[in-house]
């Protein structure tokens, strides 16, 4: 069964750190582009970064731009978010997210399969 598992939220004050990871089992993920998602109380969600099948090709938010980076390891079958300098609007749920094919899109509805997301909330 294919299956995608987040980790590494919680609780951080701004201009912290976390990293979220994203597992997956099931397939190889070296054929999927992956997809980070957030999702705020009462708001869409919206892409925060994604990375082609080689990791070649990485996406960024302007939100994010400079502050988080994308990364994977295939041999692990997992995918990275590094999130530095932390504000309060940062505060959602992150969602990853699987789509067989080389490219990736920032944009939600091209992707086949969904982790279960990760709180992250950032607050002093």
């Amino acid at each position: 069964q294919l299956q995608l598992v987040e980790s590494g939220g919680g609780w951080v004050q701004p201009g912290g750190s976390l990293t979220l990871s994203c597992a997956a089992s099931g397939f190889t993920l070296n054929y999927y582009a992956i997809g980070w998602f957030r999702q705020a109380p009462g708001k869409e969600r919206e892409g925060v970064s994604c990375i082609s099948s080689t990791g070649g090709t990485t996406n960024y938010a302007d939100s994010v731009k400079g502050r988080f980076t994308i990364s994977r390891d295939n041999a692990k079958s997992t995918v990275y978010l590094q999130m530095n300098s932390l504000k309060p609007e940062d505060t959602a749920v992150y969602y990853c997210a699987a789509r067989v094919g080389h490219r990736c899109f920032s944009d939600p509805s091209p992707y086949d399969y969904w982790g279960q997301g990760t709180q992250v909330t950032i607050s002093s």
